[in-house]
Parts: structure tokens; C-alpha cells; sequence
């Protein structure tokens, strides 16, 4: 008999956004559903002020896969992710942005290279294959040096772990636990723990588009440190720990 498929959660943490998400939920629900995987939308409304709540209230119908709960702690990007890492259903589970920066075909490439036996999936802008529009310039400067730096640290094949949106199944984001960052460098923490603590991934280019509604929520003066800090205390884990939070290894039956 075979395995039932897996069930994907969709988290996106979402800061008044009540002018873009609607096109995003449904272009992600139209392109999961076409592809037959099971999913649920959920969107963390993150302290929004704008009407978000209201729009999302206005979906529930059409589409009875969304699911909305609140950030319970203080506003910021990560306290909203770990929210919806506290609360997702699924046995996998991918970080989407609200902005429609993510591409749905790109979601289900992460699903089904999951589903063939990966921890993680990782998606790279900077592969070939990867297509970005409207990057600007300085973020993608900056975005190639914090980068480089990373994979130097390392030794890295991935070349794009700042990028919020991977895939991973429940157990690795359980084995990470717990979460430190407060801020977007939980983009970072997530995927640098997954690495160091053995859990397998598999590297697939993807497309990026730059926002057209809305306002970034990413304040790159305010991150410096604050990606550093996780860079590090990350770093100091691998060094030092002795493989003391690594990935449980199953012992090989008795035959």
C-alpha cells in the first residue's frame, strides 16, 4: 500500500499586507490544487493595522484552505514565523512571502523533491536556472557579500541561504528548535541549524520577483548585527558542540 502523500502547510507572516495577499493566496491555492498535493494556507497576520484581518475574513470561503491566526508575541518577521511554526498542521511545512515574491511553480518543485526522501529544500536565486526581476541594486550587493561570507564560514554549496523562502518536513523544524531570532535572521538560523545538525537538503534554483504593492518590511540597517549575531552563534554551535544537537540517528534493525 502505498505511503499517503505528504500534507504541506504554507506559513506566511504577513505585516500589512491587505493590499497584495489576496493574489497571492490564490495563485498559490490554484497551483497546488491543480498539482493534487494537500495543503493548508496559513497566514499569520503579524499586528497589522491595515485591514489584512478583514481580507483574509473576506476568503475564508473561497478558499477553505486558508487558515489565520495572530502573532501572540511582540511584532517582527520571525516572532511571526515561529508563530506559524507553532501552529501548523502539516507534515512539511514552507515560509512564503505575502508580497507574491515567491513563485507557486517553484513551491511545488520544493514539495515534490521533498516528498523523494530530502529533510529540507533550499531554493536559489543564483544558480542557473534561477530567474530575479527587479532585485535592487544594493540589497543584491549587500545580499552577495552576507552570502559569500556564509558560505566561507561553512563551507557551503548553497549560495542563497538569506532567502526566507525553503521547505522543510516537521521534523526538521522540530530538531532546530529552539528559535532565537526575532527578526528576519530567522531566514538565516533555520536553514544554517537544518545543515549543521545533519538533516539532509537538496539545492533547486528558483524565481524571484520584486514586490509591486506594498512596503518592505526588511530594514537592512536595523539586520546587520542581528544576522551576524545568528551567523555566529550558529557557527559556535558546529565548533563546539560535539554533534550534541544533531539530527537522531536510527539504529539499522536486528536481522
Amino acid at each position: 500500500m502505498p505511503d499517503a502523500p505528504l500534507t504541506l502547510s504554507v506559513v506566511i507572516p504577513a505585516h500589512n499586507e491587505a493590499e497584495g495577499i489576496t493574489g497571492t493566496l490564490r495563485t498559490f491555492a490554484a497551483r497546488l490544487r491543480a498539482e493534487a498535493i494537500p495543503f493548508e494556507l496559513l497566514v499569520v497576520d503579524d499586528h497589522s493595522t491595515d485591514g489584512t484581518a478583514a481580507v483574509l475574513a473576506a476568503l475564508a470561503g473561497e478558499l477553505p484552505e486558508l487558515r489565520r491566526v495572530d502573532n501572540p508575541r511582540p511584532g517582527g518577521f520571525g516572532h511571526a514565523v515561529i508563530a506559524g511554526l507553532e501552529a501548523f498542521a502539516g507534515d512539511a511545512v514552507a515560509i512564503v512571502m505575502a508580497d507574491a515574491s515567491d513563485d507557486p511553480a517553484d513551491l511545488v518543485t520544493y514539495y515534490r523533491t521533498l516528498a523523494s526522501g530530502y529533510d529540507c529544500v533550499f531554493g536559489s536565486r543564483f544558480v542557473r536556472g534561477a530567474r530575479v526581476v527587479d532585485y535592487p541594486r544594493h540589497k543584491l550587493l549587500l545580499n552577495r557579500v552576507a552570502n559569500g561570507f556564509i558560505r566561507l564560514l561553512f563551507g557551503l554549496r548553497l549560495n542563497d541561504v538569506t532567502n526566507a523562502f525553503k521547505c522543510y518536513r516537521r521534523e526538521a523544524i522540530e530538531g532546530c528548535r529552539p528559535y532565537l531570532s526575532k527578526h528576519f535572521n530567522l531566514t538565516v538560523e533555520l536553514p544554517l541549524k537544518a545543515i549543521v545538525r545533519g538533516y539532509t537538503y537538496a539545492v533547486v534554483p528558483i524565481n524571484w520577483y520584486n514586490r509591486t504593492s506594498g512596503v518592505s518590511k526588511l530594514k537592512i540597517k536595523e539586520m546587520g548585527s542581528r544576522y551576524l549575531f545568528i551567523v555566529l552563534y550558529v557557527w559556535l554551535e558546529k565548533v563546539l558542540s560535539r554533534g550534541d544537537y544533531r539530527k537522531p540517528q536510527h539504529a539499522a534493525p536486528d536481522r
